[in-house]
């Protein structure tokens, strides 16, 4: 099969005797502008593209027009509505406190992305149309880098809704990708436009050019990457600094010329040696090209017979003549196509050249993620194009072929898949090492790779071969395939998975880290060794952390910008310590942006001091309410609608319980069995199953006995008081809700899955994530959350919300008005990319979190808690601290550690979970048979913990 370059229509020519050129378009091209009649449409054309302030010149002015023009007819054959224009009337919006993705490029080339964008973030997502819609301004205390903002754009929204659209005040871009190019057009105002921005841009010139340098690549992908490439030679005048010194790579011979003129003896005898070496294999014909960056959109490509030794050598001395520094011709073997079904089957296939192209995606922690594969078939003696052939699933074209056995195909996906994201692992590496200056920008990376790859057989296994990397080409094609199953039709429909998704995800997310970097947050309660993240997080994203913390030698104490020693356990005394807080702030002159709290005892503290301060928060009420389980679940009662259905349906009868007298009055109110527990408890410390009076009577004694204040077991509420309620025992399986709530608006929400406990007691023992019940239970848990969270006014913050499932729906267990805690922060955010905490700092800016509008989960999650007096001796042994977190750190389990060793050692009816240790998988079953493995050799697993038992909830 031909190398991949984008060739031109003129394909058609002997081989070996023409060169073969593309002509790109003027975003990285030198093609002219088509016919005003090239579209046929009856979109209307009068819309206003001129943007106030920059005027165009008559051909920039005819450029807008026709991506106006292109742009609509994309949405045409979309079967999406025309552009409304609301131009005469500017948006106004707030820069700088709301996500905006800007994007000046093809319509075409990026249409899956807008479109995606504008579900995934409304109105956010926009496209520039012209470099005079966009303007950089020096950023302030940031010497040469600039801000951008965006004056004029199409703006997208759900269901393909598109708006032209004015800014008044302009938005200030938090993301930003431009289609780049060196030739005429605006590529190079592009390129200009991304340089050394203060948001971070998803790719720039100076890291195109790299891409763009076939030989660079080859030599990377081979090296750091594993991922075959073609054989190739390569004669290189003045290579890069990247290039020079490195070790040769498998299959890639690069040979340094000292200049451009009398090199035909060695030319002739590296040719000689290559045509004719092993490295080529199969190969029949080798294509000679030039390599670098501006030959882009005019690659010339001469194909010959691998026979024709002098021929070759000619060709490439008649190139070396056009070599400039850092330039390259490179030989390089043809892959032959394979025959489908595989040599020594029956009823072999035609002889198909088989194009296969992969869109990665960096996603969260650097890692890249393959988000779609689409294939091209042809003939196996002409060149495939992109853009000249009609794409296709891999399934479709290699059951065209003749192969169509599920398990051969699933093995060339998952060969594609590892090859793809070597590629983009690769290319981050690379970037990792490069200055600013190199990379073109301080928030300067690669987002999104397209790698083509050509299916060839090596070793007799299909094989697929890196060709070339690009960007836009390969989305292009990804976002015409899932075109197919826009446009109307009959029949079933198949729900395809949109390429730009895992992109939009990490536009967000990065666009998050550009809205909060620098801002200024009061933390109210620095937490135990469990939140030992928070501080690492807060530098990660560039957060500037002031602690109000009872204890004055707490660690987080030199981790924060300002440090406020104050007690914050005595919480009968709120709202005095709320002014007196508020006054020390002012006193020292603390400009903040937010003000937070995810630690159970300092959250109503926290509302109080934010409605002193002025700062975003859920009001004061809505917090002691849902403190206060009882009062929780009396207040939901009454919450009988409209609109329907009303909270009161998942609510829990009840009765607080002060005394002997209420204990006694409680048990002929409340069915029993029930569950007693802590008022204002936390981590399902003295939480008990009752079943009689008696048990009632006993419980309440003993708990009014050992935990009388703080002292007695701090962290868990007692600051409050020790009163206690009975409730109703619930019959079903629990679950955690963690929702993220904007304005009253539910922006997103995480279900996982909890195991059964060891009766009376209710420690949590196992969990699963994602959730493994059915689409319609998990939507009724959401549903159930996020109307218990309304009914108690709980309107901005992360919250977590416990709740059983029972035949008759979701019952309440209790409303935690902060982020979930243990494990479900790292869980969530391994699994979604999604950062509950970030989420937590955002919101309490005044802030909407950049979240995306529906978070795919990239794997499952399956994980058991330990006990300290369980599991003391292996502790000490075969699961000792550093055992488990070496264990983290190579991959093979997420480790979890809730509190020290000696503050775990507490009486065991009172014990809170040390530890929790998870595996990952495909499915919650790969992930449950590999921790019960995991536990049975590292010794947590025994008589008295069955982890059999409490993962039997997640067959």
């Amino acid at each position: 099969m031909l190398s991949l370059d984008p060739l031109g229509p003129d394909w058609n020519c002997p081989l070996g005797s023409k060169d073969l050129e593309d002509k790109e378009g003027p975003w990285g091209g030198s093609s002219g502008l088509p016919a005003p009649d090239y579209f046929s449409g009856s979109w209307r054309i009068d819309v206003g593209l001129d943007c106030k302030g920059s005027p165009e010149g008559a051909e920039a002015r005819a450029w807008t027009a026709y991506y106006y023009s292109l742009l609509q007819s994309c949405l045409q054959q979309a079967g999406l509505p025309e552009t409304q224009d609301r131009s005469r009337v500017p948006r106004t919006g707030c820069p700088g406190a709301e996500v905006t993705l800007c994007l000046l490029g093809s319509p075409s080339t990026f249409l899956s992305v807008l479109l995606e964008g504008g579900v995934q973030s409304p109105g956010n997502m926009l496209l520039c149309l012209s470099p005079a819609w966009l303007t950089k301004v020096p950023a302030p205390g940031r010497p040469g880098e600039a801000t951008l903002l965006v004056s004029k754009a199409v703006s997208f929204h759900p269901g393909g809704l598109t708006f032209l659209d004015d800014f008044v005040p302009p938005r200030l871009a938090t993301y930003f990708l431009a289609g780049l190019g060196p030739g005429p057009g605006w590529g190079r105002e592009a390129a200009q436009l991304a340089r050394d921005l203060t948001c971070p841009t998803g790719a720039s010139v100076e890291l195109a050019r790299l891409l763009e340098d076939r030989l660079l690549t080859r030599h990377l992908l081979a090296q750091r990457g594993g991922v075959p490439v073609p054989a190739t030679l390569a004669f290189t005048y003045k290579p890069s600094t990247l290039l020079q010194g490195g070790d040769t790579s498998p299959g890639l011979r690069l040979v340094e010329l000292s200049g451009k003129e009398g090199q035909e003896t060695l030319v002739k005898e590296e040719v000689g040696a290559f045509l004719h070496s092993d490295a080529l294999g199969d190969a029949l014909q080798v294509a000679i090209k030039l390599s670098s960056w501006c030959w882009r959109g005019r690659r010339a490509l001469r194909l010959h017979p691998r026979a024709e030794v002098g021929i070759v050598a000619d060709a490439v001395l008649a190139l070396l003549e056009k070599l400039e520094e850092e330039e390259s011709v490179l030989v390089e073997a043809v892959c032959p196509p394979a025959r489908l079904p595989l040599p020594g089957s029956p009823h072999s296939g035609p002889e198909l050249a088989l194009r296969i192209c992969a869109v990665v995606c960096r996603t969260q922690g650097d890692r890249p993620l393959l988000s779609k594969v689409v294939c091209a078939v042809g003939r196996g003696d002409r060149p495939l194009r992109h853009q000249n052939s009609l794409p296709r699933t891999l399934e479709v074209v290699l059951a065209q072929c003749g192969l169509g056995e599920a398990a051969q195909v699933s093995a060339v996906r998952r060969r594609v898949k590892e090859a793809a994201e070597a590629a983009l692992a690769a290319v981050l590496a690379l970037e990792a090492g490069l200055s600013a200056e190199q990379r073109g920008g301080r928030l300067a990376c690669t987002d999104f790779l397209g790698v083509d790859f050509a299916l060839t057989v090596a070793g007799g296994a299909l094989t697929p071969v890196a060709l070339e990397l690009n960007s836009g080409l390969c989305l292009e094609a990804c976002g015409a395939l899932e075109g197919l199953w826009a446009a109307p039709r009959s029949g079933s429909a198949t729900e395809e998975a949109v390429a730009a998704a895992p992109l939009v995800e990490t536009m967000l997310r990065r666009s998050a880290r550009c809205l909060m970097e620098g801002k200024q947050l009061l933390v109210i309660g620095a937490g135990g060794v469990s939140k030992k993240f928070v501080w690492e997080a807060a530098r990660d994203y560039g957060l500037k952390l002031h602690l109000v913390e009872s204890d004055p030698n707490h660690f987080a104490s030199q981790l924060v910008q300002t440090f406020i020693p104050f007690d914050v356990t005595e919480h009968r005394r709120d709202e005095e310590n709320a002014q007196l807080l508020a006054e020390l702030v002012r006193a020292r002159g603390l400009q903040l942006d937010g003000c937070f709290s995810y630690w159970d005892d300092c959250l109503v503290l926290t509302a109080l001091l934010c409605q002193e301060l002025g700062l975003p928060c859920s009001p004061p009420t809505a917090m002691r309410l849902a403190k206060q389980k009882s009062r929780t679940q009396l207040h939901l009662l009454r919450r009988r609608g409209p609109p329907w259905p009303a909270p009161s349906l998942h609510a829990v009868p009840c009765c607080p319980l002060e005394n002997e007298a209420d204990v006694e009055r409680a048990v002929h109110q409340v069915p029993l069995p029930g569950v007693m527990k802590l008022e204002f408890g936390a981590g399902a410390v003295g939480v008990r199953l009752v079943e009689n009076a008696l048990q009632c009577h006993q419980h309440f004694s003993q708990i009014a006995h050992d935990l009388q204040g703080e002292a007695d077991h701090p962290g868990i509420g007692l600051g409050w008081g020790n009163s206690m309620l009975l409730m109703e025992f619930i019959e079903g399986t629990e679950h955690d809700v963690d929702l993220v709530l904007f304005g009253g608006r539910l922006l997103a929400a995480f279900v996982s899955d909890n195991g059964p406990t060891q009766l009376p007691g209710f420690t949590e023992t196992a969990a699963c994530m994602p959730t493994g019940l059915a689409p319609e239970q998990e939507a009724q848990l959401v549903q159930a959350a996020f109307r218990c969270c309304l009914g108690c006014g709980l309107l901005d913050g992360v919250f977590n919300v416990e709740l059983k499932l029972t035949g008759a729906g979701p019952r309440l267990i209790e409303i935690n008005p902060r982020m979930g805690g243990f494990y479900l922060r790292d869980w969530i955010l391994e699994l979604y990319g999604v950062d509950l905490l970030l989420a937590a700092a955002m919101v309490a800016c005044g802030l909407q979190p950049a979240l995306p509008a529906h978070p795919r989960a990239s794997g499952h999650l399956v994980g058991v808690t330990g006990l300290a007096s369980q599991h003391l001796q292996v502790l000490s042994s075969t699961a000792s601290q550093e055992a488990l977190q070496n264990l983290h750190e190579r991959g093979l389990l997420r480790f979890n550690q809730f509190t020290s060793l000696e503050e775990a050692q507490v009486p065991g009816k009172y014990e809170e979970p040390y530890f929790s240790v998870a595996c990952a998988g495909s499915s919650p079953a790969e992930a449950r048979l590999r921790l019960l493995g995991l536990c049975q050799g590292l010794g947590i697993d025994g008589p008295h913990y069955p982890v059999a038992h409490f993962l039997s909830h997640f067959k």
